[in-house]
């Protein structure tokens, strides 16, 4: 029954994953790309319902579906591929911010229009070549002569004095690696609209949906706290009361959970960013909650914002983590290894997957810890070792995860592709090892390696930003890197 339930989660994070990835670069339907990479899984599900639990899947099982799944979906994407350019300013500057419903002309500006615009670009700064009209930005190359962020300022305080807030102005590299202008059309610029910077407006935060997510969060999180605790249905029955004893997990998974996110937003609203409150996903089942998000609904200013507000969320979650997992680990109990203690087994956990893990619970147990026991995790306890597994998972350095934007802030938008593939690849040979990784390896499969620029993209970090960013990288390899054989010896565990 667990393994059907890890089944179903997967297929709905992969689906919403692949519709909202591909939907905007191929024609070839979602549920067929969906069916082909969900086939590795479902093949193995297939075989484990067969022929149970207790037999290892054999390996062409294995090795066979994920050698052809990821080219037969290559295959598929392009086959449907619709026709782009390479530099997607225009996609990314729509998907930034909200859509206007009416379509912009073919020629954003006019012929006089255009004389002004050349204005904008003095050859001290940006030495304009060409423009290139399209329906959804004017394209301006050039070769740049100052530094990045001394031309950005200074093209788009030109353009405002100009055109006002008529456009957004957005500074990327090309695939060749020339810095380029792109001025899409501002869909917040209309009368009576509301401006990007205003951080007010009930209609975008919505804090009665955000509480109200919260308190059914709190429901459902207490009942999954209560299982934890040994409370069984029939006991609950005969005294509702005993469900309070999910409480402490509840509570700790949302407080770890909403800091996490409440470090997004604080960042978010730091640069003036427009975005929702954090919102919780209940369920009724499983860990209780699919955990929290926020959504930003203007653009990102640049990358110095893009780093600044990805990597808050993980270090402040990583803040309230630390505390409530050592607390839970003081309160756990100790039980006899057996063949079915693992990283997923609550009941007989084992901390050496992860070589944080194992320090923290050997730092906490001591001596008690050693390589005959397991750890019966207090429900404080699976809630900070949660909160540990969701930091790791958003420090992935793949795509839209903190991690992607963290990489792409570091090292731009095409050392981050590159960067996110490698990774993509070292899970999959980690999930070998350790089981239960697989599904991460799987999704991170799943999820595209773009990673959608900010409005200056070419102005890099500071030396601060980019030691941060290595801590970071650093903290995900201790969380999911298992330790080391020597340390486990010496520490007996």
């Amino acid at each position: 029954m667990f393994f059907l339930l890890w089944l179903f989660v997967l297929g709905l994070i992969s689906y919403f994953l692949l519709h909202n990835g591909t939907s905007r670069i191929t024609r070839t339907p979602v549920w067929l790309l969906w069916l082909v990479m969900m086939a590795p899984a479902l093949i193995w599900s297939g075989w484990v319902l067969v022929n149970g639990t207790s037999k290892t899947v054999p390996p062409e099982l294995v090795i066979i579906p994920f050698l052809v799944c990821p080219f037969l979906y290559w295959f598929l994407v392009q086959l449907g591929r619709k026709k782009i350019t390479s530099e997607t300013a225009e996609q990314v500057a729509d998907s930034a911010t909200e859509p206007a419903n009416p379509q912009p002309p073919l020629r954003p500006i006019d012929q006089a229009e255009e004389a002004s615009l050349r204005d904008c670009f003095p050859w001290s700064i940006y030495f304009l070549r060409d423009l290139e009209f399209r329906p959804q930005a004017v394209i301006c190359r050039g070769q740049l002569r100052t530094n990045p962020e001394a031309a950005y300022q200074a093209i788009r305080e030109n353009v405002e004095r100009h055109f006002g807030d008529r456009f957004l102005v957005i500074f990327q590299n090309s695939l060749s690696g020339q810095p380029f202008f792109a001025l899409v059309p501002n869909p917040s610029s209309k009368a009576g609209e509301t401006p990007l910077t205003d951080l007010k407006t009930s209609s975008l935060t919505r804090p009665f949906l955000a509480l109200a997510l919260v308190l059914i969060t709190v429901f459902t999180t207490t009942i999954v706290g209560a299982q934890m605790a040994g409370v069984t249905e029939k006991a609950l029955q005969a005294n509702p009361s005993m469900l309070l004893q999910g409480l402490p997990y509840s509570l700790a998974l949302i407080a770890i959970l909403g800091i996490h996110e409440s470090g997004h937003y604080l960042a978010a609203r730091f640069y003036k960013i427009r975005t929702t409150l954090p919102y919780f996903i209940p369920i009724p089942f499983f860990l209780g909650t699919f955990g929290a998000f926020i959504q930003m609904r203007s653009p990102i200013p640049h990358r110095r914002a893009l780093f600044d507000i990805s990597i808050a969320g993980p270090l402040a979650g990583l803040v309230a983590t630390v505390p409530v997992l050592i607390w839970g680990l003081d309160h756990s109990t100790l039980v006899p290894l057996s063949d079915k203690s693992g990283m997923l087994n609550f009941d007989s956990f084992t901390p050496k997957f992860s070589l944080l893990m194992t320090l923290l619970s050997k730092l906490t147990l001591g001596g008690a810890l050693n390589a005959e026991t397991a750890i019966n995790l207090h429900p404080v306890a699976v809630a900070g070792y949660l909160g540990l597994i969701v930091t790791a998972f958003n420090l992935m350095p793949v795509g839209q995860f903190d991690g992607g934007h963290i990489v792409h802030a570091m090292f731009g938008q095409r050392a981050s592709m590159a960067i996110g593939q490698f990774a993509r690849l070292c899970m999959l040979l980690l999930a070998f090892l350790e089981q239960g990784l697989l599904l991460w390896a799987i999704i991170l499969f799943l999820t595209p390696l773009n990673d959608e620029p900010a409005l200056n993209d070419v102005s890099e970090l500071d030396d601060r930003r980019d030691f941060l960013g290595l801590l970071a990288i650093g903290l995900l390899l201790i969380i999911l890197l298992p330790a080391p054989r020597v340390l486990v010896q010496w520490l007996n565990v």
